[in-house]
């Protein structure tokens, strides 16, 4: 297995694909690290002009911890197509370059295959979302230093520097799964068709056209919100409130684990059985 593992792994990494990813992660971390260099203490004085009349603020607030939190809310959103640019390209990949044929010949069995395949997969998402903590948070720490962390979302929530490391390890932490249901999804998608550009794209607008609609349609569709795993992709933020609500952190975990075994446990019984022409 670990053979397998490795082969799916140099794959992945010989793919110029697979850079875009990292390359867009590095290049939008350092432009809002230098954006907020330059004008952080501008825009932060903006932010917070109408509470001076009434708080008074000292401190670092321009740190590192602020740099973190503006990243994860500013790619959040768009981590899901960078996963899927790599998870969407397992299956079909192979298939759009004639190659399953050869490797099912292997005495490897199709399950087996699967399952190296997915955790390469797993594996890229881990080091995109690794290098998104490591270019935010080190890096953020390293250029702005330590600092209490101000969080609106509703009220005005103050976390003191001491704080802070746990909560935004969860949060990674809780990222990684979110953006396991996507390439799961991906993966599901990829199993169906001969072509890398409709799992990729297929992903993408089913995450954006669920959300879309939950969003416009809340009122409407608010029981049905409480399960669709998009409600729960920007969970991340429910480490962030002064006491954390774990009942909804354990649902929203439940809720994706549940989606990443529904998208999984579909993809092995179709292509367990899928007839291979290519």
């Amino acid at each position: 297995m670990i053979n397998l593992i490795s082969i799916e792994l140099y794959k992945i990494f010989s793919k110029g694909r697979t850079y875009i990813g990292l390359g867009a992660v590095f290049v939008i971390v350092s432009a809002i690290l230098l954006g907020i260099k330059m004008e952080g203490k501008t825009t932060l004085d903006f932010v917070i002009q109408s509470l001076k009349d009434t708080f008074s603020f000292e401190g670092n607030l321009v740190n590192g911890y602020f740099v973190t939190y503006l990243v994860l809310n500013t790619l959040w959103l768009h981590v899901p197509i960078l996963v899927s640019l790599v998870a969407g390209d397992l299956l079909a990949g192979e298939a759009n370059s004639g190659t399953f044929r050869l490797i099912l010949t292997r005495p490897i069995s199709r399950t087996k295959w699967l399952i190296a395949k997915f955790i390469a997969g797993w594996t890229y998402l881990f080091v995109l979302i690794l290098l998104l903590a490591v270019l935010s948070l080190g890096l953020g720490l390293l250029v702005f230093g330590p600092g209490d962390l101000i969080v609106f979302r509703g009220n005005i929530t103050i976390f003191g520097a001491d704080d802070l490391i746990w909560r935004f390890l969860l949060a990674f932490g809780f990222g990684v799964l979110a953006m396991t249901t996507v390439a799961s999804l991906a993966f599901l998608l990829s199993a169906f068709t001969d072509n890398s550009i409709g799992p990729i794209i297929g992903a993408v607008a089913i995450i954006i056209g669920i959300s879309t609609i939950s969003t416009v349609g809340q009122s409407i569709l608010r029981p049905i919100n409480y399960y669709l795993f998009t409600t729960y992709l920007p969970s991340w933020t429910l480490f962030f409130e002064l006491d954390v609500n774990w009942n909804k952190v354990i649902h929203a975990i439940l809720v994706e684990v549940g989606y990443i075994t529904m998208f999984l446990g579909i993809t092995f019984f179709y292509f367990r059985k899928k007839d291979i022409l290519s």
